[in-house]
């Protein structure tokens, strides 16, 4: 390669060596089409994902263990089922079907699912089975549930951990009856169990209120207690509470349910979930025969109120009746006995029929005249045939009126006792068939299905819950990941460097494993070189690249330094200085590495020399250059350390000797690479800089943002240093595997044996 080759791999920007490979213009190289973008986007997911596997692993695995306590934890619901059937009212006997008009309209099935679920039904089915009365044994927060649930003996348990205060399986109350005054209703109140069943109430402010014996009723201070049942150990704790009947039918309702099964098939579904599958059974069936009961109740009053109304009606009517024979006997035994023809018999008869159907048809007309309009089709018809029946009764009213006078008065008198008999014997027939109406009522609801309470727990199966939890545990590691990526605007891809600041990348440094071992035994004082100790690690093959690419790059550089510096502390430069100086040595190169980290420097370690005589005492003018170059192990190389930190490393660089230093170096050196301080922490690169023949900066993957680099190589350029390009260091070469197109080339070659 001639030297015009070498200028342009030197100062084209977007030039970058990967793993050894010769620099290339960036105009030679091959874009990415539209198809290696998006294999890109997917095979960055995958690099990501995997380079937070760990962390994916370590939120996963805590849910699952979320989930598994959930599973102990959770207490186990249960659901009890039943069916009604909501049926047309019915008398109950085909004669009484007469009476049904009186009794009201049919049924409506969303007015039942309304009583169902009503104060009237509930609060009933609570106060039977005093559900208002809450007793529970105090157990440990979170788990203390679980543990006294999966208990299986008869005998209070022993107290773990010497809380004897806690229940902790076994213990069992029985309060049939608790009075509290009305500021204490939905009050918790402390029940403490003694020696023989004794016991005490403490109220919510802890002062006592009650002291009683199990079987015996405890009064005072507005209190009042029953306990049937008390077994545990002295001092355990009990909880009571005596809800408001409101909060007591609101919780019985925020646990039930009732639908209609099917669309008008007046089939009703009643369920009711719980803890414990007993008490939800009985609770059930208590609702559903309440509710059947106030139906039958329901039924029967209307059927009382039709009664007493007619009984009222009854005795004004016997005595209309009275009235009208005794004045038709009267009449009779003033004429004497008088005899009706046969043809004044007729026109009775048919009187006391029309006077019977007028009656009818206005107590018909009164019935529609509840539900429709005068114009109505229906009470127009009635009114059609009273009219007719009007018309009748005048017929007959002219052949009365035709009639003798004697004839006449007899005829008034008889109908007046046949129709007044004929209403009054309707009424009382009426009268005794709503007494049998009222002792055969059924009601118009009947319980097909009784209380069933299910043998398995409702709800998610423990394998669906640790499989959900799982879910969500990857869910939410997604979310953590992308949350650190949002946040992290770090560099993590040379190109990024290459695009947004326009110099080159001269190598791509992989992370090497084997360099954090020997870091920490440097540490602990055995210091080892990578390149010496492991030459065919991946790590040390990208210097070797950077090797090559620098042996033309300094070919036109008018002086043979190399300045490695970086815009941070951590980044790797020394690393870069001491393998790219040994890797440089033994093509036969002969090299020195300068510590100008007058500061941190420690590059005279891993040689195993001392950090006496060195550049501070050469500036200083103690020593000639020969006492202050240090031989190493490996041929070629020598190693100048810091010397005796100085409390002026800033003024000390800048002072003649120090440019004399350089000078003299490269008259006897091939190559002499200084290694400097951090740009952005002191000004010590920048001085060093001006007498240097090339500098390259050290960026480290995921260490800093592209602003950090564009600043650091900003302060040199305003100094008067050029950087040349960067070494990007520590790239994580595994994610990169995972990666499409041209960018995720990355490749490994090594000798086998």
């Amino acid at each position: 390669m001639n030297n015009d080759q070498s200028q342009t791999s030197f100062n084209a920007p977007g030039v970058t060596a990967r793993a050894g490979a010769q620099v290339q213009p960036q105009s030679m190289q091959q874009m990415p089409s539209e198809d290696e973008d998006e294999g890109l986007a997917l095979g960055e997911i995958i690099a990501v994902l995997m380079d937070y596997r760990w962390l994916i692993a370590a939120v996963s695995l805590f849910a699952l263990v979320l989930g598994l306590a959930w599973v102990f934890v959770a207490k186990p619901i249960y659901r009890a089922d039943g069916l009604l059937q909501v049926e047309e009212k019915s008398s109950g006997m085909g004669a009484l079907k007469a009476l049904e008009p009186l009794l009201g309209d049919e049924t409506s099935v969303s007015a039942e699912l309304e009583i169902l679920s009503s104060r009237m039904v509930l609060g009933r089915v609570v106060s039977k089975l005093k559900l208002d009365i809450v007793a529970v044994p105090r157990t440990l927060p979170l788990i203390g549930n679980a543990i006294t649930r999966r208990y299986q003996g008869d005998e209070p348990s022993s107290p773990w951990l010497g809380l004897s205060s806690f229940s902790w399986g076994g213990e069992r109350i029985q309060v049939d009856s608790l009075e509290v005054p009305a500021p204490a209703l939905d009050q918790r109140l402390t029940l403490i169990a003694g020696d023989g069943g004794a016991f005490e109430v403490l109220d919510g402010e802890g002062q006592r209120v009650l002291e009683g014996k199990a079987g015996t009723r405890a009064s005072g201070q507005d209190y009042s207690i029953f306990v049937a049942q008390l077994q545990a150990r002295p001092g355990t704790q009990f909880w009571l509470t005596k809800l408001a009947p409101e909060t007591a039918v609101d919780n019985l309702r925020n646990s039930y349910s009732v639908k209609e099964r099917g669309k008008k098939s007046s089939i009703l579904e009643l369920s009711l979930v719980g803890a414990d599958p007993g008490q939800i059974g009985i609770v059930l069936d208590d609702i559903m025969n309440t509710y059947v009961r106030q139906n039958v109740e329901r039924r029967s009053a209307e059927a009382e109120k039709t009664l007493a109304f007619l009984e009222t009606q009854l005795p004004a009517l016997k005595t209309q009746v009275d009235s009208a024979e005794a004045a038709y006997n009267n009449y009779r035994q003033s004429r004497g006995s008088l005899d009706l023809s046969l043809e004044t018999q007729g026109v009775l008869k048919s009187l006391v029929e029309v006077e019977n159907a007028a009656v009818l048809l206005k107590q018909e007309r009164d019935e529609l005249r509840q539900r429709f309009t005068a114009e109505h089709p229906r009470i127009q018809a009635v009114d059609n045939k009273l009219q007719r029946l009007t018309e009748r009764r005048k017929a007959f009213d002219a052949e009365v009126e035709a009639l003798p006078d004697t004839q006449q008065t007899v005829l008034r008198l008889a109908r007046d006792v046949e129709v007044s008999n004929r209403l009054y014997t309707e009424l009382l027939n009426t009268a005794q068939q709503l007494r049998v109406s009222k002792a055969g009522t059924v009601g118009d609801v009947r319980i097909i299905d009784p209380a069933a309470v299910g043998r398995e727990p409702v709800g998610a199966k423990p394998i669906a819950i640790l499989g959900i939890a799982l879910l969500l545990g990857v869910l939410l590691s997604l979310v953590v990941i992308w949350l650190l990526r949002a946040l992290r605007v770090v560099v993590e891809d040379p190109e990024i460097i290459e695009s947004q600041l326009g110099l080159p990348v001269y190598a791509t440094v992989p992370h090497s494993k084997t360099e954090l071992d020997l870091h920490r035994k440097a540490q602990s004082g055995v210091g080892e070189l990578l390149a010496v100790s492991f030459p065919e690690d991946d790590a040390v093959e990208s210097l070797r690249g950077l090797r090559t690419t620098l042996h033309f790059a300094l070919l036109d550089a008018q002086r043979n330094s190399l300045l490695i510096t970086g815009s941070s502390p951590g980044l790797g430069k020394s690393f870069i200085s001491k393998n790219l100086g040994v890797v440089l040595a033994q093509v036969g190169k002969r090299v020195v590495i300068v510590d100008a980290d007058l500061r941190r420097g420690h590059i005279h370690k891993e040689f195993g020399r001392e950090r006496a005589l060195g550049v501070s005492e050469y500036v200083a003018g103690q020593v000639p250059l020969e006492a202050i170059l240090k031989t190493t192990s490996v041929a070629n190389l020598c190693v100048v350390s810091t010397g005796q930190i100085p409390p002026n490393p800033s003024e000390l660089l800048m002072h003649e000797r120090f440019t004399t230093l350089l000078a003299e170096l490269g008259e006897r050196f091939d190559t002499v690479i200084v290694d400097a301080p951090p740009v952005l922490a002191v000004s010590d690169a920048a001085i060093i800089g001006r007498h240097a023949g090339a500098t390259l900066m050290v960026a480290r993957s995921g260490k800093h943002p592209i602003r950090e680099l564009e600043q650091a190589v900003k302060r040199l350029n305003q100094s008067g240093v050029e950087v040349k390009g960067f070494i990007f260091n520590d790239l994580n070469v595994s994610r990169q595997r995972y990666r499409y197109g041209y960018k995720g080339y990355v490749y490994r070659y090594s000798y086998k044996g």
